[in-house]
């Protein structure tokens, strides 16, 4: 292969960078973070409030009703 120390060379960088954003992240508090976002939004989710603006965000809410009715 012409090209094998190339992609090797590609390799190394790429998962020493990655393996530095990954720490940087670790010691920052950052995926701490996310998980005390993510818990907050699944909660809203699931939230009264979150279903009854779903569904009355829903343009096709009436499309089923509508389409049970008999003729």
């Amino acid at each position: 292969m012409k090209f094998l120390d190339w992609y090797l060379k590609i390799g190394v960088v790429s998962a020493a960078i990655g393996g530095s954003m990954e720490y940087f992240m670790i010691n920052t508090g950052f995926y701490d973070k996310v998980t005390v976002l993510e818990s907050e939004k699944r909660a809203w989710e699931n939230s009264p409030e979150a279903q009854a603006m779903r569904e009355a965000l829903n343009p096709w809410r009436n499309t089923d009703a509508n389409a049970r009715k008999p003729s």
